[in-house]
């Protein structure tokens, strides 16, 4: 099972920029509302774009997803760790906890 990460340490680093976030919900849902930098990798994209997206294989990563619920973020997370990440962790509560929260979030024009 993969480490979890609390919504304070996450929001620290971030700001830090000493990880790379990593939102598993459909594009159509990152285009609407993501964490601050986050990339759009979802499950069945891991193996094709993990490589170029996520280069190096140590360092610190973030997967979330909406809420404790949605099992995209667990998904992801094991398949990188599969590939052979080593520095992977999820944040369960994900973007719903983050919006409750009055955190910052991102947004982006769907991509046509």
């Amino acid at each position: 099972m993969t480490a979890l990460i609390s919504r304070e340490e996450l929001r620290e680093a971030i700001e830090a920029r000493t990880v790379t976030v990593v939102d598993a919900l459909p594009e159509s849902y990152w285009a609407q509302r993501h964490l601050p930098g986050a990339l759009n990798l979802v499950e069945d994209e891991v193996k094709a774009k993990a490589a170029d997206l996520l280069p190096d294989k140590n360092a610190a990563i973030v997967t979330y997803c909406s809420n404790p619920a949605c099992g995209n973020s667990q998904a992801v997370a094991n398949r990188l760790e599969g590939l052979g990440y080593t520095n992977v962790r999820k944040y369960r509560e994900g973007i719903q906890d983050w919006v409750e929260a009055g955190l910052p979030t991102e947004s982006a024009a769907p991509v046509s």
